[in-house]
């Protein structure tokens, strides 16, 4: 098998294995924390918030370091830092005995994360320019495989084992993952080329990203992206409930609404990765974007649970489509030899759309109906693949055309 192949089966199930120990404690965090002690809801609920984003902070802020270093001393360094410093995070989760503990582990795994940019950037460099789409995508349904049988890994095994045999659990499978690319996994990296290189600091480094106009077009769309569909989600539930009523399978009802997006954007990716090898990834991003512009609309006007679910499983068929191209597109305008930097600073603008999207979405939600927000959830989409087409096409035929 020829190493890239390799490369992409190994990492994949690394992603799997990532996503999957990063979102294994949503169905179970504020039980977890009533047994760590805290038992008024509001108390829960503050701290819950408080530390998923503790997360996400930390990432926004590190990620570029870290994609710096591995252009500098290669990407399989940065797996390995990330794979078995986030093994050792997660297991010290279980041994915690306040709300604190957890918090500060889930800043420091937020700091020390980056095992997903440096993944993309070592398949970008050492795949062939002709398959990078297919193995974009491949690579995303590894990742979506993940966030979606994580929490439902995570509920099964807080009903068997408990709660903390959980952070154990997935600690040591971190650390498999870990070794696994430790042993399998081939980079070709000039190590000698890159330390004559100039050192650059972060804000060099991202003055010389900026004056490739495309770059920052891509990092905006990432963020609108993730703003636009993560400014609904927490809503799901509560839209479920009001859907359905307090009946029977609530909780399943719901559960299985939030995970049928990603089920659908397992399915395309690779497929949607594989087309734009041949047309281009720009004009998969293009459609993709209007597509699931299009899709989210319907989610405004359903009548029950069924039709909910239709609608999420169609938008998920858009939704694959979206980062793989970003991801395609960053690594053919980004300079030899920056690409874990480049990726590291969408992965700081997908952080930003995480954090800010529920919060924006949670915010308006006291003043507009979650139907209202689908719909400018779809204005932003549709106003974001205008912002493809001017950005990456009319602006690129008017450069050509310059010269």
């Amino acid at each position: 098998m020829a190493n890239w192949r390799v490369n992409l089966f190994v990492l994949w199930f690394g992603q799997f294995l990532v996503m999957a120990g990063m979102t294994m404690i949503t169905p179970f965090l504020p039980l977890y924390l009533q047994q760590l002690g805290l038992h008024d809801p509001h108390q829960v609920a503050t701290w819950a918030g408080f530390i998923f984003a503790g997360n996400f902070v930390t990432s926004f802020i590190f990620q570029p370091i870290w994609g710096g270093l591995a252009d500098r001393y290669g990407r399989k360094m940065m797996l390995l830092r990330s794979g078995f410093g986030m093994a050792v995070v997660m297991t010290l989760m279980g041994f915690a005995t306040g709300p604190w503990h957890l918090f500060i582990l889930r800043m420091l795994n937020g700091t020390i994360s980056g095992f997903l940019p440096a993944a993309v950037a070592l398949i970008s460099t050492n795949t062939p320019k002709d398959r990078i789409g297919f193995a974009m995508g491949t690579l995303q349904s590894g990742s979506m495989a993940g966030a979606i049988l994580g929490p439902f890994l995570g509920g099964l095994m807080a009903e068997w084992i408990g709660y903390q045999y959980i952070f154990y659990i997935t600690g040591v499978l971190l650390f498999a993952a870990s070794l696994l690319v430790l042993f399998l996994v081939k980079e070709t990296f000039d190590t000698a080329a890159a330390a004559k290189k100039p050192k650059q600091s972060l804000a060099e480094a991202f003055l010389a990203l900026k004056h490739i106009p495309q770059l920052p077009s891509l990092y905006t769309v990432t963020f609108l992206i993730q703003f636009s569909l993560m400014s609904t989600m927490p809503l799901i539930p509560l839209f479920v409930q009001e859907l359905h009523g307090q009946g029977e399978f609530l909780a399943f009802y719901a559960g299985l609404v939030g995970s049928v997006t990603g089920f659908s954007n397992m399915i395309a990716s690779p497929l949607l990765g594989k087309l734009s090898d041949r047309i281009g990834p720009e004009k998969i991003l293009g459609v993709c974007l209007v597509g699931a512009a299009i899709a989210t609309i319907p989610q405004a006007f359903v009548l029950n649970v069924w039709q909910l679910f239709a609608a999420r499983f169609f938008l998920g068929l858009f939704m694959g489509g979206l980062l793989p191209t970003v991801n395609s597109l960053i690594r053919k305008y980004t300079p030899n030899g920056m690409e874990s930097r480049s990726y590291s600073f969408n992965t700081s603008f997908l952080s930003l759309g995480n954090m800010i999207g529920p919060v924006v979405g949670g915010f308006i939600s006291g003043i507009l109906t979650i139907q209202q927000l689908f719909l400018i959830s779809s204005v932003l989409l549709f106003a974001n693949s205008y912002w493809v087409y001017y950005t990456l096409v009319v602006k690129n035929k008017s450069a050509v055309a310059g010269k």
